[in-house]
């Protein structure tokens, strides 16, 4: 259903999404965690799970699409800053032996804050989706909801009553 006004599709209410959806939207937000599952310190791995759920849910329906796309873009900027951390510590060690620098310590700890906080917002993201409701994310939120929800072809008649509401611009 679309709403003409603004040329987007409906959001859907909480209650007309089967728990399959809502599962496979929780689920998105769970490939931060696909490193650590791995066994691996590779933060590609996460940002490669992210890319491969994106394209497997696509499918889904546009509220899965939805989580996957914003999980899978806030990732991409978390994974780059994670990778360069990686490659800054290995290079110290075997290159440098152990000599650590200002910035490295200073870039560690907003490597470390920037994970934490990434952590706490994909998991109140992934609760949100598991009972039907939308969570934005700054800035990436926006980016998925026109991505996924802006009409790209034709009107249909739709409800202006529901609980979800889009990102305020």
């Amino acid at each position: 259903m679309i709403d003409q006004t603004t040329e987007y599709h409906r959001l859907p209410k909480p209650d007309e999404l089967t728990t399959r959806e809502k599962e496979d939207a929780m689920g998105a937000y769970f490939m931060m965690f696909a490193s650590l599952a791995a066994g691996l310190p590779l933060p590609v791995i996460n940002l490669i799970a992210a890319i491969i759920y994106y394209y497997l849910n696509k499918g889904k329906g546009r509220f899965v699409k939805f989580h996957a796309l914003q999980s899978l873009l806030s990732q991409l900027p978390l994974s780059l800053m994670n990778a360069i951390a990686v490659f800054w510590l290995l290079r110290t060690i075997f290159w440098e032996y152990g000599s650590f620098d200002d910035y490295l310590k200073g870039y560690l700890i907003a490597i470390v804050i920037a994970n934490i906080v990434y952590i706490v917002f994909s998991i109140v993201a992934a609760v949100r989706a598991r009972k039907g409701r939308f969570y934005y994310f700054i800035f990436f939120g926006k980016i998925a909801y026109h991505n996924v929800y802006r009409v790209r072809e034709g009107f249909e008649e739709g409800e202006e009553d529901y609980i979800n509401q889009p990102p305020k611009m």
